[in-house]
């Protein structure tokens, strides 16, 4: 499990197609710290450490990850944000993080606002009420407060802090990213559809 807030940029230093899967070697400011088995959520998506090599480590993407994530339109150099896995004792900043993306959005816009940076999201498929205003919502890992969330769209507000030491820095329209929304909300609307609520 993961709170959101991360913790290192990474890179990608090479990736390679092994069947289905892609295997991805990745530097990080924490490679040394690290160990086989251990997870570490890149741009919000929880994956294995595999081996470790000098200045990097590995991690494998399968065909499902692949599908659901934007993991395969990775190449050598992008950046990647990271976070190790939560200690219990430690407080959680963010909100409960999975690492399990539910689906791809498109950053349709960016707005400087003297200060800080809004972005706002097209969804795939409508949210079907699994954002709500002041909300939280995990992109590409960082977890984030919801914005005038309509049917396929919503917004959030970046503080110049979170712009400087994410994968944001680098953002442009267009650019496809990982969603993972609000565990509590999707057990929440599970049991209503259960019961027969919605």
């Amino acid at each position: 499990m993961f709170t959101g807030i991360i913790e290192a940029l990474g890179r990608v230093l090479s990736s390679r197609k092994d069947g289905n899967n892609l295997e991805l070697y990745i530097e990080s400011p924490f490679t040394s710290e690290l160990k086989v088995d251990q997870s570490v959520a890149h741009l919000g998506v929880c994956l294995t450490v595999t081996k470790i090599d000098k200045g990097g480590y590995y991690v494998t993407a399968i065909h499902e990850t692949l599908e659901r994530t934007n993991l395969g339109l990775l190449k050598t150099g992008d950046l990647l944000n990271l976070e190790r896995c939560m200690k219990l004792q430690d407080r959680v900043d963010g909100h409960i993080v999975q690492g399990h993306v539910d689906m791809v959005a498109e950053l349709s816009q960016i707005e400087e606002e003297k200060g800080s940076w809004r972005l706002t999201f097209t969804l795939q498929h409508p949210h079907e009420g699994l954002l709500t205003d002041k909300g939280s919502v995990t992109i590409n890992g960082v977890s984030l407060t919801v914005v005038n969330p309509q049917s396929q769209t919503f917004s959030v507000a970046i503080i110049p802090y979170t712009w400087a030491h994410t994968q944001f820095q680098q953002a442009q329209a267009g650019d496809r990213v990982n969603i993972e929304f609000d565990i509590l909300g999707k057990y929440v609307r599970n049991m209503l559809q259960q019961a027969g609520h919605i």
